[in-house]
């Protein structure tokens, strides 16, 4: 069922992505659906885990590195849960009023269902792992999310801000994950759960919980990473009230909580986590007064409230740990209503500006109560549920502390924050629902629909119970969620309304008195409509952020570029193959022992075959000075050798793979070579002459030492004999565990069959990168075609007429076009006994999607573009789709079977007239291989074809040059 919590919104994603754009009623439905069955999971699974229980499913996937899928799910992540699935069912039925029809709705939800996905991914992981790859899931649909309405400037620089800022902190927690995984030896969640000890005194303690900071504090807005989140308000107010209230944000904190047992209680963390959440929560509160925008006002208040969470953790105590969880639910719920409330006033007046609102109590009576009760919860009111964990708070603030700077800092912050939170509080209330009616609106403000006010019902009215009943409506799954991080020795504590006069309730009284006064005097400036705080209001985060990102973006990467890069690929190349020469260098030096050189078996034949490749790979070099053309004849003759090699070795299924690269490959560089750059000729100056001839001998060593090294690796390797080898294994059980004897193909498609889906998934992004580039892609002024180069043509043209005398030239490549269009049949029929033989005899996948390949490959040079695309509907990109797909859905069967990712099957079919067959899954992975190569191979055609290609020429006459792709078309060329 957990599992099901996990996958159903992002198969839902699926669905809503391609509803009609009008059916909004449908998509909401499909969202709000899945939204409760997520709660109706976690409301039945409520008992195993109320006590202390843990419900925990696990899935093998690649259990020989201790990565197993495991969805787990103990009482805090149950608290999660709740409201990712409860605030998650109000949004969506908030958002179903709010979105307007003219929006691309099904886009909306289909990334919102996404988004809950990745929350209930992340909260619900047993593996630390698999948590961080949920947690960069999260990033990503945030950025989406924020970044909904992608017209608005504003809202693509704050979907980039975010997705920056917290992409960050992402590649930071994945690295201290790793390290806490390398302390532990185990990336299993409870496994680490149980070795705090282990990792507080490891030696790698300090950078990993640097590591994991980086990833909550930027997660979760906390100083100086505070910035991004106002600029996110750019967002629908739905995803806004989401984001900010019950999720995103929220993750850095239960990030935080949930290793507060292991990390928790030293030095370090203390000063660092302490005191960034209180920078937080003063500096947020402080900014949050002087905002003009309502949402503003709301995110830094967020900003704030973070703050006092991550203030708590940090103080290291199980009291305090008990009252961040509790403020993390009764932020969520007053934070959601006030996030929406906001909205309902955009949407019934046309603005958020506070400048321009006042008096709405008259207008819309019902949401200016239910506003104003949410309000106070912000505030700390009494009786309300912010009351109580802000009552908590001051309780810990004011224990007494060894260092006299902690004594003062921290209840007098405290206590400064909470009256901030009175004022701006306050001003949402009163600048907002009280005073004059509004003018110069350009809608007439009224109470929304009745369902879209709903939600904020709902919460209020948690609000509202909590605050007065706490020990009803709280206290039990409070417990839950506490015992699940602090252990069952949790000390004792109280969610009692009353706990008689101390020190905490004059704090609250200091806060929520001083903050009158503060309104009070502040009011006359507020109204005065300036806009940001005062003293700091040029230190904005955004103006930071942007010139450290042109910093770094442009003077730093342009230097770069003045000292590393270059426009030639000459000068690259003998950087990147010098680099990896050192490092295999480095690497292998005195490991390869001594290389036995004994001509003992020396073949005078092979010797000459290597010759042959020898003088073609010299001549290539050679004759790339003069002709590209010659030069790649000819390294197409050390290609060659190369086949000849592997068949004299015993290696048939490289040899098929290699001839059948080597003619793909020859043709697509053959399209490409028109459109490299022109060589300079009649180079007369006698340092250029030098500088290129010590150019060529220094590019001549690299190459022999890089080559004379992999021949070395290479016999050493071949003639080496090691008794335990791993090539034993694979020989001894292909056909027992994967059922077929060709030992390469059941390896590239059972035992290695996750490297292979890695590598043909590489295999596409490829293919879509090279199309993305060239459908752009306009040639230099010095690459078409000159009257020299048609001097030429022409002249080949009447070489033909005399040959043939009355034959047009179309008329002369008739018969080998022909036969090249007859061969597709051929082709086909090849390509299909290769890939049914793969698994027994040398063929597969792989070879068969070249050959394919290489018959659309014909048709092009028989035909043409436009001959061959007005009459084959290909669709390479969905070619490639399918083939990953159908790759990936071995993996999710065995999965869905109970084995690990990617295991395969096999047993013999009675086939009628035929006999015993036997079948294996392999087949339908290897079918994905098929396809994905076929359309990666046939997407890079199509891209080349349309720049290169020229139609069919008639003697004397005109270049016809085929139209280019335009920046618009469809991907899918036909």
């Amino acid at each position: 069922m957990l599992t099901l919590v996990v996958l159903l919104p992002f198969l839902a994603s699926l669905v809503a992505a391609v509803l009609p754009s009008n059916a909004r009623n449908a998509e909401a439905w499909l969202a709000g659906t899945v939204a409760v069955v997520g709660l109706a999971v976690m409301v039945w699974l409520y008992p195993q885990i109320a006590n202390g229980g843990v419900v925990r499913h696990e899935i093998e996937w690649i259990p020989s590195l201790g990565l197993n899928l495991i969805i787990r799910m103990d009482g805090f992540a149950w608290l999660f849960g709740v409201l990712v699935t409860g605030v998650g069912f109000l949004v969506v039925l908030y958002a179903r009023y709010y979105m307007s029809p003219k929006d691309p709705v099904p886009r909306f939800f289909a990334f919102f269902l996404a988004f809950m996905g990745s929350m209930l991914g992340l909260v619900l992981s047993g593996n630390i792992i698999q948590m961080v790859i949920f947690w960069e899931l999260t990033s990503v649909t945030s950025f989406l999310l924020i970044g909904y309405w992608f017209h608005l400037a504003q809202a693509r620089d704050g979907a980039r801000m975010a997705l920056t800022v917290t992409g960050l902190g992402g590649l930071g927690l994945l690295i201290g994950m790793m390290i806490v995984g390398h302390i532990v030896g185990s990336y299993d969640l409870d496994v680490v759960l149980a070795s705090g000890d282990a990792i507080r005194e490891s030696g790698l303690y300090l950078p990993a919980l640097l590591l994991v900071l980086l990833g909550a504090l930027t997660k979760s807005a906390q100083f100086p990473f505070h910035f991004w989140l106002p600029h996110a308000m750019s967002a629908p107010t739905p995803v806004s009230a989401y984001l900010h209230s019950a999720t995103m944000v929220k993750a850095g904190v239960f990030l935080l909580v949930r290793f507060w047992p292991v990390m928790a209680g030293t030095d370090a963390w203390f000063w660092i986590v302490t005191f960034a959440g209180l920078a937080t929560l003063i500096f947020g509160a402080y900014a949050a007064i002087f905002q003009t925008d309502l949402k503003g006002l709301l995110a830094y208040s967020t900003i704030s409230h973070l703050g006092l969470i991550t203030t708590l953790l940090g103080m290291s105590s199980p009291l305090a740990t008990v009252a961040a969880i509790f403020h993390i639910a009764n932020h969520a719920t007053f934070k959601a209503s006030l996030f929406m409330a906001a909205g309902i006033i955009d949407h019934e007046t046309g603005t958020r500006d506070i400048r321009r609102l006042s008096g709405l109590f008259k207008f819309m009576p019902f949401t200016a109560t239910l506003a104003m009760v949410a309000s106070a919860a912000m505030a700390g009111v009494p009786l309300l549920n912010g009351f109580l964990s802000k009552e908590m708070f001051f309780a810990e603030t004011a224990l007494r502390d060894a260092n006299p700077f902690v004594n003062f800092a921290l209840p007098v912050g405290a206590t400064l924050a909470s009256m901030f939170a009175v004022v701006y509080s306050l001003r949402f209330v009163h600048g907002v629902f009280f005073g004059p009616p509004p003018e110069g609106l350009t809608k007439v403000p009224h109470e929304p629909p009745a369902l879209m006010r709903r939600p904020i019902e709902i919460l209020v009215l948690l609000c509202l119970l909590v605050g007065i009943i706490p020990g009803i409506t709280i206290a039990p799954y409070l417990a839950a969620a506490v015992v699940s991080v602090t252990g069952p020795e949790t000390p004792y504590y109280s969610l009692s309304v009353w706990h008689g006069f101390n020190f905490a309730l004059a704090m609250s009284g200091v806060a929520l008195v001083g903050g009158v006064l503060l309104y009070w005097a502040l009011y006359g400036y507020l109204n005065k409509g300036i806009e940001g705080p005062p003293v700091i209001r040029r230190l904005q985060g955004k103006r930071i952020f942007e010139r450290i990102m042109l910093t770094i973006t442009s003077k730093w990467a342009r230097r770069l570029e003045s000292l590393l890069g270059t426009r030639r690929l000459q000068p690259q190349l003998f950087l990147l193959f010098f680099l990896a020469v050192a490092a295999a260098f480095a690497v292998l030096a005195g490991r390869l022992g001594t290389v036995d050189l004994s001509l003992a078996g020396f073949d005078p034949a092979f010797a000459l075959i290597w010759a042959v490749g020898v003088v073609c790979a010299v001549g290539a070099a050679h004759q790339a000075k003069f002709h590209r053309l010659f030069s790649l004849v000819l390294l197409g003759g050390t290609g060659i050798v190369t086949c000849i090699t592997f068949v004299w070795l015993s290696a048939p299924d490289l040899a098929i793979t290699q001839l059948l690269v080597e003619i793909v490959t020859t043709v697509l560089i053959l399209l490409g070579l028109r459109w490299l750059p022109k060589r300079v000729q009649g180079m007369n100056d006698e340092a250029l002459i030098q500088r290129a001839f010590i150019r060529r001998y220094r590019d001549l060593a690299l190459a022999g030492i890089a080559g004379l090294g992999m021949a070395v690796v290479a016999y050493a390797v071949m003639t080496r004999q090691i008794p335990d080898g791993i090539s034993r294994f694979f020989v001894e059980n292909a056909y027992s565990l994967g059922g077929g004897t060709n030992v390469v193909n059941v390896m590239l498609v059972d035992f290695r069959a996750f490297d292979t889906l890695g590598e043909i998934t590489v295999l596409g992004i490829v293919a879509l990168t090279v199309f993305a580039v060239l459908r752009r892609f306009r040639p230099a002024a010095d690459s078409i075609e000159k009257p020299e180069q048609q001097k030429i043509q022409n002249a080949f043209d009447e070489r033909v007429a005399e040959r043939n005398p009355g034959d047009t030239v179309n008329e002369y490549l008739m018969i080998p076009a022909v036969i090249m269009q007859w061969m597709f049949p051929v082709i086909i029929v090849l390509s299909l006994h290769l890939f049914l033989r793969g698994h027994d005899q040398p063929g597969g996948g792989f070879a068969a999607g070249i050959v394919m390949s290489i018959g659309f490959i014909l048709q092009y040079m028989a035909g043409g573009t436009r001959w061959v695309e007005e009459r084959l509907r290909i669709l390479p990109v969905k070619w490639i789709g399918t083939g990953l797909l159908t790759a990936l859905l071995v993996g999710v069967v065995a999965q869905l079977l109970g084995y690990p990712f990617m295991t395969t099957g096999f047993q013999y079919a009675e086939i009628p007239f035929i006999g015993k067959v036997p079948m294996a899954s392999a087949l339908i992975f290897d079918l994905g291989v098929f396809g994905l190569v076929v359309g990666a191979t046939v997407l890079i055609l199509i891209a080349l074809a349309h720049q290169s290609v020229r139609s069919p020429k008639v003697a004397r006459r005109p270049v016809v040059k085929v139209p280019e792709v335009a920046p618009d078309a469809p991907v899918e060329t036909r």
